[in-house]
């Protein structure tokens, strides 16, 4: 069990022991942990300090309107591709720029036409996935100019630190994987096996969101009373199941087949007023 508490908003508050409380509900346990991200900082400034002898960082003043500008191109998971606005500064330039604003800190992808240009993979769900980095994806943080270590590197680190051997998480971060992997590249690491589900939707494609409070934990374990009428609701829902009859964790553990996820690799649309109005 890992805490991804890289940002300090997210460091407070009772939302973790809540999320570990939601999870012991559905019958979810582990054999490690919880680590917490927060507590794993020497690690990532080990891997940064790596990345930095190899002279592939340079420092980015870019203010978060630049990044976001409407022109900019985005990449397959949102993220605006760098322009490349910081990436051959000088040194004057750098030590000016330096006393006006912080610095994130930016990795540099290689040419189009270079050896390690392009990374190819294989997902387990959506098949065989390729990415030109300097065109697709462009330069990216590693470390934002608030010091917080970016998302990209720190499961990079976390996932060898730890042994992971599979990623599975939903198909809207199936862009980051040529990041990680590259950055596995650069670091020497192993690349783990990748598998991305399908997400949630609402009927007018937003993805279901805690942000948005749709179907959140509280009332969905009010509305479903038990955890085995739930987990038995999701698995027919999203086709892992032949229907909706109750079912525990571990039932499922026996029902799962790689190629139920293929076959249902469609987002699946969920109205949560209709389901409370079920449940």
């Amino acid at each position: 069990m890992r805490i991804e508490d890289l940002d300090p908003r997210t460091q407070s508050g009772p939302w973790t022991d809540l999320l570990l409380d939601d999870l012991h509900w559905l019958g979810l346990e582990w054999d490690e942990g919880p680590y917490r991200q927060r507590d794993r900082m020497p690690l990532y400034e080990d891997a940064l300090a790596h990345l930095d002898r190899q002279g592939v960082l340079y420092p980015c003043f870019c203010t978060r309107a630049e990044l976001h500008a409407a022109s900019a191109p985005h990449a397959s998971d949102g993220t605006p591709i760098y322009a490349g606005t910081c990436r051959n500064l000088s040194a004057q330039d750098v030590a000016e720029r330096s006393h006006l604003r912080p610095a994130a800190q930016r990795l540099r992808v290689p040419e189009p036409d270079a050896p390690n240009g392009t990374i190819s993979f294989v997902d387990r769900v959506y098949g065989p996935q390729r990415e030109i980095l300097a065109r697709e994806c462009g330069d990216f943080l590693v470390r934002r100019s608030d010091g917080v270590f970016a998302y990209q590197l720190a499961v990079v680190v976390d996932d060898a630190d730890m042994g992971v051997t599979e990623v599975v998480r939903g198909c809207d971060l199936l862009g980051s994987v040529p990041r990680q992997m590259y950055l596995q590249e650069l670091l020497g690491l192993p690349h783990p096996a990748y598998a991305h589900v399908p997400l949630l939707t609402t009927p007018d494609g937003r993805r279901l969101s805690k942000r948005d409070r749709d179907l959140d934990m509280e009332g969905l374990r009010e509305h479903f009373g038990t955890p085995e009428r739930l987990l038995g609701w999701l698995a027919g829902t999203t086709g892992l199941a032949p229907d909706t009859r109750p079912r525990s964790a571990a039932d499922l553990v026996e029902l799962f087949d790689w190629n139920l996820v293929r076959t249902h690799r469609d987002n699946i649309c969920i109205d949560p007023s209709e389901l409370y109005w079920r449940a």
